[in-house]
């Protein structure tokens, strides 16, 4: 905000220090994303179907904080890719049912272990307590800055579990839960939390 008097800004750049939060985030992520062969977009996608059977693209770009015209031209690679089926409502053919298929998810299984490794990283250097504050507190942002007030998906319910994607992938089933982000102090790694957790930021691809 300017000052009046001096034409000076007194507040900080907010907009760029989450600008510069999520690079430092997204650099411990990216050679991950690289090495398999997917763009942090396509995996933005991924994690944000995991979990769902499907969603409509609408829903996908505000969920993932990617514009109409951007997302078209994702979803169509993605399709080419076979990392989605896009199938039109049956009673409404304007609107598309967009689902990860068996080959996405099973990239998910084995991209898991290196993202949680990643993670866990991260949190053993800034500590448990700290990032559960960072979480709060960027989703107590979002919902309050949010004059739009949709009902507000979790970005994830859970931790990736390479395992149980492996076996839902194999048998062309749903997918779990995802995981986006730290796991809170206190959770059990063994055992799924109540409680949802939520990307770092809302355009955080891993």
């Amino acid at each position: 905000m300017a000052s009046s008097k001096t034409g000076e800004f007194v507040h900080r750049n907010l907009p760029l220090l989450l600008l510069q939060a999520r690079e430092q985030v997204m650099a411990r992520f990216r050679p991950i994303l690289n090495d398999h062969g997917i763009t942090e977009q396509q995996w933005r996608v991924v994690r944000v179907l995991l979990g769902r059977d499907a969603l409509e693209p609408r829903e996908i770009g505000s969920l993932c904080r990617i514009s109409s015209p951007s997302l078209a031209g994702i979803l169509a690679r993605m399709q080419e890719l076979g990392f989605i089926d896009r199938r039109r409502f049956d009673r409404d053919q304007r609107r598309v049912r967009v689902t990860l298929t068996r080959k996405s998810r099973a990239l998910a299984a084995r991209m898991a272990p290196k993202i949680e490794a990643s993670y866990r990283k991260i949190e053993k250097q800034l500590g448990p307590q700290f990032c559960d504050g960072v979480y709060r507190t960027l989703d107590a942002l979002i919902t309050a800055l949010d004059q739009r007030r949709p009902q507000r998906l979790p970005l994830d319910a859970g931790r990736i579990d390479p395992q149980r994607l492996d076996r839902r992938a194999g048998a062309g089933l749903g997918g779990p839960d995802a995981d986006q982000g730290l796991s809170r102090p206190g959770e059990s790694r063994g055992t799924a939390s109540a409680q949802p957790k939520y990307e770092l930021t809302s355009s955080v691809a891993a």
